[in-house]
């Protein structure tokens, strides 16, 4: 009897080693299986945030910045993450956003950078979205407007004289000092071309350099009663200080003269109602250039939505201008030109829930995203 309770109870006791084993495998699995799943859920998560991050750009010439903070603010309105912008050269932009490096800038000038485009790293692979400024940028030289009056200076084809050229000598070679376009900008090739096509290298000199702070000596200059020649385009903070008709005029070109990829839009160069040329219809030299964002093509078709936006924002050349001016008061930090954007986002609240409105409908769901991540 009492090795039949012994043999019961080691028996009992048997089965609840076995229960207790299968108890912990089981709560083993659950674990592991609880731990792999929070980590996919959390490698999803990763590739859903990498999903929505979007890289931006921005130029060289701080006067765009403001246009660059806007887009940023609205791409981000839209549900998405943008990083800091990252200052490029035209070249170094348009080579990385061929590659998918960075995703897009809102700094394009064309036909100005037609030329980057078309480069063989480049063409086909990027896209001009939208126009932030139609057919608004100018482009061409100005003297101060004392001197074009006194000495009757109305065209390049002027500084031929060596004596009016002599007046706009800084470095003591006795060639005018034409204050141009940073190399990497686009324009530098345009002023050269004038300068080998109008035959003007013996008496004027193309300075290039930092533009801002070589506009800055210019400026400088000018408040000293000197002459001054140089090379602008708008939006720019040099037209809001040295006010064309008032301070300086623009000048015209002998004959309408483009490098030849744009050769066909000669025609465009010669513009009615620039106010502060010294003839009206004005042959400034230049086509006007429309202010458009570039973004790369993949980018583009991943984020419908995006495209969207970038193909309805519009900002008026009066606003950038309005803008550029209070940098040249001071308010030049990246903290200033963000808030600038923002007061701009606030004063065109109306029509920019309309724009958003209006992209939101090709927006992707959330739950598709990390399909869009992986294709």
């Amino acid at each position: 009897m009492n090795r039949k309770k012994y043999t019961n109870f080691f028996s009992a006791l048997g089965f609840q080693k076995k229960l207790f084993s299968i108890i912990g495998i089981c709560f083993i699995l659950t674990l592991l299986t609880d731990l792999q799943s929070n980590a996919q859920a959390n490698a999803q998560e990763k590739l859903e945030q990498s999903a929505i991050s979007v890289s931006m750009a921005r130029a060289t010439w701080d006067t765009g910045w403001f246009q660059t903070e806007i887009f940023k603010k609205l791409i981000e309105e839209l549900g998405y993450k943008v990083k800091e912008p990252k200052t490029m050269d035209n070249q170094e932009f348009y080579l990385s956003v061929a590659k998918g490096e960075v995703d897009l800038w809102a700094n394009g000038w064309f036909p100005g950078h037609k030329s980057f485009v078309e480069h063989d790293q480049v063409k086909g692979r990027v896209e001009a979205v939208g126009f932030e400024v139609i057919a608004g940028a100018l482009q061409g030289y100005l003297v101060d407007k004392k001197t074009a009056d006194k000495f009757g200076i109305k065209n390049l084809d002027d500084l031929k004289n060596p004596e009016i050229a002599r007046m706009f000598d800084q470095n003591g070679n006795g060639k005018a000092d034409l204050i141009g376009c940073n190399a990497g900008w686009g324009c530098e090739s345009a002023i050269d071309h004038h300068l080998d096509t109008y035959d003007l290298r013996s008496t004027v000199e193309h300075i290039q350099g930092d533009y801002s702070p070589l506009m800055h000596e210019t400026i400088a200059r000018y408040k000293q009663g000197k002459p001054i020649l140089f090379y602008t385009r708008t939006p720019n903070w040099t037209v809001g200080t040295l006010i064309p008709g008032k301070d300086v005029v623009w000048i015209e070109v002998p004959f309408a003269s483009l490098t030849k990829e744009k050769k066909n839009l000669q025609n465009q160069t010669t513009i009615r109602g620039v106010a502060g040329c010294v003839n009206d219809p004005c042959s400034i030299g230049f086509p006007l250039n429309d202010i458009r964002v570039v973004a790369n093509k993949q980018f583009l078709k991943k984020f419908p939505d995006i495209k969207k936006l970038l193909e309805l924002v519009t900002i008026s050349l009066k606003d950038i201008s309005r803008q550029n001016a209070k940098m040249l008061d001071g308010e030049d930090a990246y903290e200033d030109i963000c808030r600038h954007a923002q007061e701009w986002i606030q004063s065109n609240r109306k029509k920019i829930d309309k724009w958003l409105k209006a992209a939101e409908k090709f927006q992707i769901p959330k739950k598709l995203w990390f399909c869009r991540a992986v294709k």
